[in-house]
């Protein structure tokens, strides 16, 4: 993308994906196994100004974009989220819609949410995630361009919940595996363009139990009131701090059957969580989607994949490891 998200350029005249900033490789018909890490290999590299220094990775088009999909069906499934332990300031209310702004409330989602730092091809980039709750209390969800892209996985990769400036008030987060939805792996499909990550243990406690875990839910339809979160990176934005973008969501009437919100947000907020029904005032919610990408004709409005049985497979791959 040139705008946060992924940015699509399409020309449907020609019925064809032009690439933007970066150039897709065509990925392997076969999905390659989900990468594994050692803790060991991140300590000491994200340094503050290597953090503000990555770059905010967006996409440009996948394959795998040029057809309409058809939703599996699936039976509705939900998992409640896990507050963070202790105390948490309120949120307070904020403006419903809004395109992209600084989330100045508090509540869980300052914690849960954060950047996703990682190398790929020789240089260092940015995404966004979120801790979502699951049985190993030590999962994070983002975007699938955020763990493989153009056909490999990226190295070096932690998560920074509560990013702020340079500074991991939660901790650095090594990645022990991650992994992302079979299509993704196999096709970079971007109808399914969510991945996952496992994080080791820090400071004796486990991810949730620091922080806490948003909730999150599989086939619950469409045409949500919606908050999106994330990181942006690119300009206007600095990924300097957390933003928000909030509305009524409608469905892609395009390239995929994603969901669709108006939102300004920029490169480096991939992967950042979209909510059903959250509380603004404990900063709580079920996780429906992710950011994912935007068409560059099609201004202000971001893309998310739907979660149907694709996204629930991965994520109890994600959760059982």
């Amino acid at each position: 993308m040139n705008r946060h998200r992924t940015v699509v350029s399409a020309l449907l005249a020609a019925g064809t994906l032009v690439a933007g900033a970066l150039t897709v490789a065509t990925p392997s018909a076969a999905a390659p196994a989900p990468a594994s890490f050692t803790p060991q290999q991140t300590q000491g590299f994200w340094t503050a100004e290597r953090m503000r220094g990555a770059t905010p990775l967006d996409l440009t088009a996948a394959p795998g974009a040029t057809g309409k999909r058809v939703v599996a069906t699936g039976a509705p499934t939900t998992i409640a989220p896990t507050p963070p332990a202790g105390s948490t300031a309120a949120a307070s209310p904020t403006a419903f819609p809004q395109i992209g702004g600084a989330w100045t409330g508090g509540g869980a989602v300052v914690k849960t949410s954060g950047r996703v730092f990682f190398s790929m091809g020789g240089r260092t980039a940015s995404c966004s995630g979120d801790s979502i709750t699951s049985a190993n209390g030590s999962t994070v969800i983002t975007a699938g361009h955020c763990v493989k892209y153009q056909g490999a996985w990226h190295t070096n990769w932690i998560f920074v919940p509560g990013y702020d400036n340079g500074n991991a008030p939660y901790g650095q987060w090594a990645a022990t595996k991650t992994l992302a939805t079979d299509q993704w792996a196999a096709g970079e499909d971007m109808n399914h363009d969510v991945g996952f990550a496992v994080v080791a243990p820090l400071n004796g406690q486990k991810l949730s139990q620091a922080v806490g875990a948003q909730g999150i839910a599989f086939n619950g339809g469409y045409n949500k009131r919606m908050y999106s979160f994330g990181f942006p990176a690119a300009a206007p934005y600095d990924g300097s701090k957390l933003i928000y973008c909030s509305a009524n969501s409608g469905k892609d009437f395009l390239l995929t059957k994603d969901h669709s919100l108006a939102c300004n947000m920029t490169g480096g907020s991939s992967g950042g969580p979209w909510f059903q029904n959250f509380d603004e005032a404990t900063g709580l919610g079920t996780q429906v989607s992710v950011n994912s990408f935007g068409y560059t004709f099609l201004p202000n409005r971001m893309y998310g994949p739907y979660f149907g049985n694709e996204a629930k497979a991965a994520y109890d791959k994600a959760a059982a490891s």
